[in-house]
């Protein structure tokens, strides 16, 4: 059985390696058509364009992993079913799951893949790819424009500003609060408010302080007024992707301290962080379901393992996609967004691989 296992390990690995081959330079191609037109006119160095689609290519693989998997093992598998070599495994004695162990040797193979790619290359890359993005494929230079930022600076004072432009350094409708306890001491608001790298401090236009007092408030108006806050400049700015950009023990500090400044991201940044380790999992569950499909012979032949196949690809990614967002944008736990796709598939999993075996 080594000659056997040896087999269809090399032809897991293979056919999984070169769909990535096949199908990351028509990425590359497509997303340089759409993007050549702002590289040629902000004239930017080949070296940056080659360093950006390296980053392109691990970041999008790392996103489209599952999918590549499950696709290649269809494929080989349905054509060991087509050859009639899936029977000849099994009328040899073979019983059903010792004809899995090749497969899941593989799928751990690509599983330890996949961790050391979310844990450590995937961050790196996000880091490089969106940089050159907001640095040269926005509109003139421009980055990310931060909305709704609401945060606990320490235990006494609370940020907000209704949106931000971090390469202007400007924001509108911009709050600070003071507490003492659970008592309001004073509230400051401003039109908007913008940063001044030279010495580090803030300009604020149509300034208002009220300031609350045992019988009246206190309440100072001022056109313009620079001054000097104890937050910083990285307070204001907390652009979407940065949970991508962390490597797993940076990210867990990360969120910990946007808990403690009462951040209104921590739903999109737990979700980044689960799924660093569902994807591994994930590709056991498709691993089985691909290899129960597609070890039929079927009288379309391949075609129709590759649609039954692509049918359950994209109701996967339709799960994982609607449930990611509902974590991100609502109070729906991200633990149970991020695994609920999962346990579904693999329930299904167990499923079809029982009456695979029959």
């Amino acid at each position: 059985m080594k000659i056997l296992d040896w087999y269809i390990l090399k032809r897991y690995l293979f056919t999984f390696l070169m769909m990535l081959l096949l199908f990351i330079p028509i990425g590359i191609t497509v997303n340089l058509a759409e993007k050549i037109g702002k590289i040629l006119e902000n004239e930017v160095p080949f070296g940056e364009v080659a360093l950006y689609y390296l980053n392109f290519t691990i970041y999008f693989a790392n996103l489209l992993f599952p999918l590549f998997l499950f696709l290649s093992v269809i494929w080989f598998t349905s054509k060991l079913a087509n050859n009639t070599e899936i029977v000849a495994f099994l009328s040899s004695g073979v019983s059903y799951f010792r004809f899995m162990r090749p497969y899941m040797i593989g799928a751990t193979v690509v599983a330890i893949m996949a961790l050391i790619l979310g844990l450590w290359l995937a961050p790196m890359a996000s880091r490089g790819y969106n940089q050159f993005i907001f640095k040269h494929l926005k509109n003139r230079g421009a980055e990310l424009q931060t909305q709704n930022i609401f945060r606990q600076i320490n235990d006494n004072d609370y940020i907000y500003v209704s949106n931000f432009d971090t390469k202007q350094k400007i924001g509108n409708n911009f709050t600070y609060e003071h507490f003492e306890g659970n008592k309001l001491k004073y509230k400051v608001f401003a039109n908007s408010i913008s940063y001044s790298e030279k010495d580090s401090s803030y300009r604020l236009f149509n300034y208002v302080k009220r300031t609350i007092g045992d019988h009246d408030d206190i309440i100072e108006t001022v056109r313009r007024k620079d001054t000097l806050f104890t937050f910083d400049l990285d307070d204001l700015t907390p652009v979407e992707y940065i949970a991508e950009t962390l490597s797993y023990s940076d990210l867990n500090n990360f969120i910990e301290k946007e808990k403690s400044r009462g951040s209104s991201n921590i739903g999109r940044y737990e979700v980044v962080k689960y799924k660093k380790w569902s994807l591994p999992i994930s590709v056991f569950i498709l691993t089985v379901i691909a290899v129960a499909v597609s070890s039929i012979k079927r009288r379309g032949g391949m075609g129709v393992n590759l649609a039954i196949g692509i049918g359950i690809a994209m109701i996967y990614v339709f799960f994982d996609k609607v449930f990611g967002v509902m974590a991100e944008q609502s109070d729906f736990p991200p633990l149970v967004a991020v695994w609920f796709p999962n346990v579904v598939f693999g329930i299904l999993a167990v499923y079809m691989l029982y009456n695979a075996k029959r």
